[in-house]
């Protein structure tokens, strides 16, 4: 059986790559939580590195890097419920690891969902502080030092 090769990349807000990835993170991140990603202003987010994983042409995967001083914040974070247990998340976390580190960055911080703190323990990050509460769920914020 042939299987697609994944690839990571920058992509460019607004464009199509763009408009595939606003559906994916509302599918994944808002509709559970009876949201909608379309009623937030994303205005701002012209000013973040949005990273897309892809399968052909498909997104299957999605991340944003918001930057902050001498650090990126992690967040929006999206895997395809087609693309669970093929290691497309730690495959995309590494590439904005290393997209980070190339734009000078020394530090990635997140703040990550209950379920997900599992994933970011494996893939290097500390949990940092108490949990608390985001979008009405629970989180820890997490960082890694890269």
């Amino acid at each position: 059986m042939f299987t697609e090769k994944l690839v990571a990349r920058i992509i460019a807000c607004p464009g199509p790559d763009y408009d595939q990835e606003i559906k994916l993170r509302n599918e994944i991140l808002r509709k559970p939580l009876g949201m909608n990603l379309l009623n937030e202003d994303l205005s701002k987010e012209v000013n973040d590195i949005h990273i897309g994983l892809f399968r052909g042409q498909e997104l299957i995967g999605t991340l944003i890097l918001t930057p902050g001083q001498g650090y990126v914040k992690m967040r929006q974070v999206a895997v395809a419920e087609t693309a669970r247990g093929i290691n497309a998340g730690t495959q995309m976390v590494q590439f904005s690891e290393q997209v980070a580190r190339e734009k000078g960055f020394s530090r990635i911080e997140l703040n990550a969902r209950l379920e997900a703190v599992k994933f970011y323990l494996k893939n290097g990050y500390t949990t940092v502080g108490d949990q608390f509460t985001e979008v009405g769920i629970p989180h820890f914020k997490m960082i890694k030092e890269l």
